[in-house]
């Protein structure tokens, strides 16, 4: 049904958060925008709450890479010996 496997839980999770903050972000931009044109006092407060929320952002971002990466350290890789890597056969001495 899909072209990719599902993502793991835990980076669904940190996935949705930083679409989230993300989207909220813009909003806080768009005022900004609006409060600016419109000659607001409210645009300077904003501008700071935008800020500040830019940087949540990026460690949102930044999240879903570390959630990621340690989901795949954790249980997402099974390792299976190359050939090179197999036991060979022990040969058995006889005195």
């Amino acid at each position: 049904m899909y072209a990719r496997p599902r993502m793991p839980d835990p980076v669904r999770a940190a996935a949705v958060r930083a679409v989230i903050i993300l989207a909220l972000t813009l909003v806080q931009l768009v005022v900004v925008l609006l409060c600016s044109l419109a000659g607001s006092w409210l645009a300077y407060p904003m501008l700071l709450s935008t800020l500040g929320s830019t940087v949540v952002a990026t460690w949102a971002v930044l999240d879903i890479w570390v959630t990621r990466q340690i989901w795949r350290q954790r249980n997402g890789v099974v390792s299976l010996p190359s050939s090179a890597a197999r036991d060979r056969p022990r040969l058995i001495r006889r005195h």
